[in-house]
């Protein structure tokens, strides 16, 4: 019966895109030239509601002082797991990756945004909630925004979830992101998007998760040169553009954390999430028997990351290196992790059909012989209407030197946004 009722639910929200996403008779003259854009916001500025893929349904006063947009996201995927392995059973996963639901817009003035996502896949854990907060703008180049939001570090999880060009992150990504986390940044926007700079404060414990037993905080910095014009935070070029695009960026993260027994942390962080301090190099250094499992100690966390992406003519390029060091304060034990992923994609239908390939190294412990992690992968991706509606797949050998694991998995994925 519940199969029924998702399948049913699917299919009515692909219908109402589909009816939504109709062109109007202003979208019909401005495409041909009767209209000008000035002309076409004049007309579009006082509508009551709205509707635009990737923002959802759009309600405005008719004082135009408050907006909001009610908009979603779903990604089901198959995952079938060949495990490298005589003792350990292969896997055959079906699963609703995420099922997000997004409001945002203005109040009282355009300058004082706000954000609210819930991710539904999570069910009723404390991660159901992903953002919550309000921006305010005084001017492009200074803006403030607080609440739970993505702290700006590692680019490839600032981007959205929905907008990647492949089924998903790369290992290194997850394994080096501190992920949401509530507090507050001041960021800005230079020169049209030529250059960005962030710099946020936060409580450090992790996705809705305050931190209440000590005053240690996360800082975290990130800068970013687009030379060439501003480039969005999206993977794969699908606008097959004539102009070529290129961004730079470093990111600076630094925090420290507690632990309260020998394999676990105090503030109740959540060990078992896809992060540094979770799954990630730092988790498996304060696990049982690991460099940092002492109970009691704290641990001074320092992250930098680089990171570049090129595109052009349908062409993508991306790469980021990340290096951390956790040094406990008690032991004076050090641990020290760095990895790198390149990628890069072709679209062989301009706009529509990609292909991909990615190679990811990390290294948990820069300290101990055979012990890395590598990813070779490649994978396809068919775009109906860019990131909105897509379907991807991709297959990939995980080599893990611990044990000798030579997995191979396979990864098929759709995804609507509406």
């Amino acid at each position: 019966m519940k199969k029924r009722v998702l399948a049913a639910a699917a299919l009515a929200t692909a219908f109402v895109v589909q009816s939504a996403g109709a062109k109007t008779l202003e979208d019909v003259l401005k495409e041909k030239g009767v209209i000008t854009e000035a002309d076409y916001k004049e007309i579009t500025k006082s509508r009551p509601v709205d509707y635009s893929l990737g923002k959802g349904f759009t309600f405005t006063t008719p004082d135009e002082k408050f907006q909001l947009s009610l908009g979603g996201r779903m990604q089901f995927r198959y995952t079938y797991t060949d495990k490298d392995s005589a003792t350990v059973s292969d896997t055959s996963v079906w699963q609703p990756k995420r099922i997000k639901l997004y409001t945002s817009g203005y109040a009282y003035t355009k300058d004082l945004t706000y954000t609210f996502q819930a991710d539904f896949a999570n069910g009723s854990k404390p991660t159901l909630l992903d953002d919550a907060c309000l921006n305010y703008r005084f001017i492009d180049e200074a803006q403030i925004k607080f609440g739970q939001f993505k702290t700006p570090f590692v680019r490839q999880e600032i981007i959205s979830d929905g907008n990647l060009q492949f089924v998903d992150r790369s290992p290194v990504a997850d394994n080096f992101k501190h992920g949401r986390d509530a507090g507050a940044m001041l960021y800005g926007k230079v020169a049209n998007g030529l250059f960005w700079y962030y710099a946020g404060v936060f409580g450090g414990a992790g996705q809705s998760n305050p931190r209440t037993t000590n005053n240690d905080n996360l800082l975290v910095g990130r800068v970013v040169v687009n030379p060439l014009g501003d480039v969005a935070l999206t993977e794969a070029e699908l606008d097959d553009s004539s102009k070529p695009l290129l961004s730079i960026g470093a990111s600076f993260l630094q925090n420290t954390l507690k632990k309260a027994t020998a394999t676990t942390f105090a503030d109740n962080v959540d060990l078992t999430s896809t992060s540094y301090f979770g799954k990630g190099w730092l988790g498996s250094a304060i696990a049982t028997g690991g460099k940092l499992s002492n109970a009691g100690e704290k641990i001074d966390v320092t992250t930098a990351g680089v990171d570049a992406v090129f595109k052009w003519k349908g062409l993508s390029l991306q790469g980021e290196y990340l290096a951390a060091e956790g040094d406990g304060q008690t032991t004076h034990t050090t641990v020290r992790a760095h990895g790198f992923y390149t990628q890069a994609g072709y679209c062989v239908i301009p706009k529509k059909l990609e292909i991909e390939g990615r190679y990811s190294y990390y290294d948990p412990d820069r300290d101990v012989i055979n012990n890395t992690q590598t990813e070779v992968a490649g994978g396809a991706s068919y775009y109906f209407d860019k990131h909105n509606l897509k379907v991807q797949a991709d297959v990939a050998k995980l080599y893990n030197q611990i044990g000798k694991a030579d997995d191979v998995q396979y990864r098929l994925q759709a995804q609507i946004t509406y």
